[in-house]
This record gives C-alpha cells, structure tokens and sequence, in this order.
C-alpha cells in the first residue's frame, strides 16, 4: 500500500507568506506532508511549471436567491458551484435570505434542501437579517450562531430589506454577544430614493442612470455611518463591496484608530467603469450592480486599498441572471426605469483569473497577496478551519495554476447559467487548469470530473473577525 493517495511534483506552492518548489502529498482527503521527491503514492500528479495554490474561497455570492416579482436567478447552485470549480474556487458562501415574517430557521431548511445535494465544491450559508424582530433577535440568532452560522448580513439600502439606524444596532449587539461577524451593505437608501425619483421625473430612466442614483457620496456617507454604528457597540463589521476612494479612505480611517473594520472589493471595481452601462437599447443592464461600477480614478483607488491592506476580502458579489430574459435583466419593467432592472452581475468564475491577470501579471500584487485577498483572508475572517492554505493538515483544496496561459474572457468558455459576463473580451494572462476539493479532481484538463453533490456543507466556527 502507498503512503499517499497522491502527490502533486515540481510544482511551485505559493500561501499567503510563502513561495516555495515542493512536492505536496495527499492522504484521506487531507494535506499530509510537503516536501522534496515524495513519490509514494497511487497517483503521481505532474504540476511542472505549474502554481500549487489553495482553492479560491469566495465568501460574497447569491444563488438561488429570491429576487422580486417575476425575476429569476440565473444559477442554482448546481451551475453556480461547478462554475466557481473551473474558476479554481473550491468553496463558496451564498446568502440564506430571510423573508419579512419568515423564520431565520425556515429559510435555512429551504437553501440546505436547494443545495446540500448540489454542489460541486464545499459551501457556507451567511445569514441575511432582514426581520429583525425580538424573536430573531433574542432566540433564533443565538442558537444559529452556536450552529456554526457565525455570519449575518444586512443592509441599509432595497425596498425590504434595508434597516434603519435603531435595528442595524439591535443586529450588532446580538453578534457582539454571540460573536458573529456582520457584513453591511452600505449605501443611503433614502438618498437613493431620492435621487432615482428625480432622475425619472426628468426622463432618465435608461441603465445608465442606475449609476447616477448611486453616486460615491451615497456609499461614503453609509460607510461612515456604519462605522460609527459599529464603534458605539464596539464590534468588528466588515463593508463589503467598496468601489471608490472615499468609502475606502473611511475604511482606512477606522483602521487607523485601531477599530475592527473589514473592506471587501470585487472585480468590477477594477475593470469596469460607469460607460459600460451606456450601452445601446438595454445593453447597459448587464452591467447593472450596487454599488455601480465608477471611473478610472475609482479603480486606481480600489488598487490602492488592496496594495495597502486597506481590502483583506476579494470577492466576486456574484448575482447572476439572464440578460435575454423577461425573467432576468430584460424584465419588462425594467425598460419603464433603471429602478427595476435586476440588480447584479455573473463573476464567480471569472474572479480569480481577473486579479491574477490584472494584479499578478501585471506586477501590481504579489502572488502571496493574491493567496491571502482570494482565499487565506476570507477563511481567517469567517472562521473556516482547514481551509484557506497549503498547510499540513489541512483540506487539500488545492488549485493548479498556469501563470503563463492567456485566454481571453468569453461566454462560451464559461460554465454559469447566466447568458452572458460583462466581462467579455478581457484578456487575461494566467488560468486555474485543474482543481481539487479534499484530494479529489472536480476540474481536471478543461473537463469536470467531480461528482455533483461532492461539495459538502461546513459549519464554522468563530469568526477570525472576532478575535
């Protein structure tokens, strides 16, 4: 009998502080040891001028997720988690969205029944709090979280699910006590209301003007006020998808003053740019995503808050749906006003190949940095043990890399269930070509070779965020 399961040779593993040649053995699922000319093992995997990377962990995706009246979401998570497989993730973590009324366990019973059987890589649920009622709040999320759901998130902007003031800090005392990690979605709700009624007054209804009813000011003045609102009860938050300099700088303003304040940013922070939605007829709604993407300053400074730490999280905010759909972003509705198109875009599986293009290749990140932002920081963050890092140990959820392979970004290569990716035709340099879930192939030479339902669900434990 071998010593390992497999061995993967003449490769070169990189972590979040490390790059290093090694040989990585595999047994019963798990890392068992790294080292030099391991060759005791019933499969002997080449990875000669190859990355040895740990699988991509994005903790920032909808699937399956209830999107209003007459509107389907493009993935279950079937498509959503073999896609996010050939992007080199090997774990995933959707949203459990709570209903006005609906009890916090109901709506768990109903993802665990969408996806336990499903998925192709591994999956955790973040719980969304919508209905903060004494209930919820003084029974159902305590127990939750000793359940190993340790992560809730809110918003303060949609009709239904934006809370105010008074019940944003109802929310963060609970996760202070229970010690849960919250995210927040920060943008003015009142403000954009506000905006969104003048600009159809004045006949600006088309995609474009989506952006306009979300200008910086709106997301800056909500990251502050979260920031202050978690400062009053002394409990760290993370500010998901930031996408501009000034709700950046607030981020990096708390951090300063020693508060426990995360930033998150996604890839269409870093390519996209508000033109995108000018696009002729509808065109502009495959672009349409909160906050919206902004200009080029704004990406220089988005850059700038991962170069700088400022961003620990890098993740792809993935919502998908269909563009040439009346169930999607061509909603009939939605041609009355930009207020109804669909919100959000596809990017599971393009995330991981856009920062090691734009941040890797082109020298703007260290291949360690990309390790911590895509997988590393996000286990640490919401307390995922056993994942994250090429460590002895720990869950071989491993992705190879081909750093010198170009490809250009295209919806025919990609494997989601929406109709298309609003980043069509950028050229990348470096791909994931294999990955490995607990020692066994899901994406092996282009093919998917997992089995569906081989991802698992896993409990965590206390968010990193919490220490």
């Amino acid at each position: 009998m071998a010593a390992f399961d497999t061995v993967i040779r003449n490769g070169t593993v990189a972590t979040a502080s490390d790059t290093y040649q090694a040989d990585v053995a595999i047994k019963q699922g798990r890392i068992a040891a790294i080292g030099e000319a391991i060759t005791d093992a019933d499969e002997i995997v080449d990875a000669s001028g190859l990355l040895v990377l740990p699988g991509g962990i994005d903790s920032h995706v909808h699937i399956s997720q209830p999107s209003g009246p007459g509107i389907v979401m493009a993935d279950d998570f079937e498509s959503a988690t073999r896609a996010a497989a050939f992007g080199g993730n090997t774990f995933v973590m959707p949203y459990c969205l709570q209903e006005k009324g609906q009890p916090l366990r109901a709506a768990l019973k109903d993802y665990h029944a969408l996806a336990d059987k499903a998925c192709y890589v591994d999956h955790s649920f973040h719980l969304i709090i919508a209905d903060p009622t004494d209930a919820v709040l003084g029974q159902e999320l305590p127990a939750l979280v000793a359940d190993g759901y340790s992560s809730l998130k809110i918003f303060m902007t949609y009709e239904g699910l934006a809370l105010n003031d008074y019940e944003i800090l109802g929310v963060l005392q609970v996760a202070r006590e229970q010690g849960a990690l919250v995210q927040i979605h920060a943008e003015n709700y009142d403000a954009i209301r506000f905006l969104t009624d003048r600009l159809e007054r004045e006949g600006k209804i088309a995609p474009y003007y989506h952006g306009k009813s979300r200008p910086i000011p709106v997301e800056r003045e909500a990251t502050h006020r979260a920031i202050s609102l978690a400062e009053l009860i002394d409990v760290p938050i993370v500010i998901v998808h930031v996408s501009n300099r000034e709700a950046m700088e607030e981020i990096r303003r708390a951090q300063m003053r020693g508060l426990k304040i995360h930033g998150e940013t996604c890839p269409q922070y870093l390519v996209l740019t508000e033109e995108d939605m000018q696009g002729l007829n509808m065109e502009g709604a495959k672009y349409v995503c909160s906050p919206p993407p902004r200009d080029h300053a704004s990406q220089e400074a988005c850059w700038e808050g991962l170069q700088q730490g400022v961003f620990s999280l890098f993740s792809s905010d993935h919502c998908p749906f269909r563009y040439d759909d009346e169930a999607g972003k061509l909603i009939p509705k939605g041609r009355t006003s930009f207020r109804w198109v669909p919100n959000g875009i596809p990017g599971v599986e393009t995330r991981l190949p856009i920062l090691f293009s734009e941040g890797v290749s082109k020298g703007r990140i260290s291949l360690n940095q990309f390790v911590a932002f895509t997988a590393t920081n996000h286990a640490k963050t919401y307390g995922l043990k056993g994942k994250g890092s090429i460590a002895i140990g720990y869950d071989a959820d491993i992705a190879l890399w081909d750093p010198n392979r170009t490809a250009k970004i295209s919806q025919e290569g990609l494997h989601h269930g929406s109709d298309y990716t609003p980043y069509e035709g950028i050229e990348i340099t470096g791909w994931p070509v294999a990955t490995m879930l607990r020692g066994k192939f899901v994406v092996r030479d282009g093919k998917l070779v997992g089995e569906k339902g081989g991802g698992r669900y896993v409990a965590r434990g206390k968010p990193g965020g919490m220490a």
